[in-house]
């Protein structure tokens, strides 16, 4: 007989779950610090038209968001005929002076020259409420107009 017998356990070796914790902590704080939290609750219907001259804007921060368009189906109480959306609140036409007022006071004075009134009209809204809304920005001196629109051709806006 052999003195030294061979031991040989063809099993692999246990995986170390120490580090595992470190893992999922590194993970979550990652997903906390990268995520974007959405800044308003939208209630109206939002499907935007497409359009083939598409420009990305560069400062997000320099944006005032209107939207228009019917309530959506979580919002049907008030009704069927197209509103307009500022922040997370329905409004009137007349509210719009007070939110660009409100949203330019907020902003630093160096900044004021370059915000941004963004329209994200939904596609099947009447055109004659957004040249009302257009109405009153020209009203506070809110010139600077941007459509948002989804990337594609003009064509596809009849489908």
């Amino acid at each position: 007989m052999s003195k030294f017998k061979n031991k040989k356990d063809n099993s692999l070796p246990e995986i170390s779950t120490a580090s595992l914790p470190d893992i999922v902590f590194m993970l979550l704080f990652f997903f906390m610090v990268a995520t974007v939290m959405r800044e308003h609750t939208l209630m109206v219907k939002n499907e935007l038209p497409f359009a083939n001259q598409v420009e990305k804007l560069d400062r997000k921060n320099l944006i005032m968001n209107v939207y228009a368009g019917k309530p959506s189906s979580r919002y049907k109480s008030f009704g069927g005929a197209a509103r307009i959306q500022l922040n997370d609140k329905f409004a009137n036409l007349e509210d719009i002076k007070a939110f660009v007022l409100a949203e330019r006071a907020a902003k630093r004075e160096s900044l004021r020259p370059f915000l941004v009134t963004s329209l994200k009209v939904d596609k099947g809204t009447n055109m004659g409420l957004v040249g009302d809304i257009k109405k009153e920005l020209r009203e506070v001196n809110a010139l600077k107009i941007n459509y948002t629109t989804k990337k594609g051709e003009a064509s596809d806006n009849l489908k």
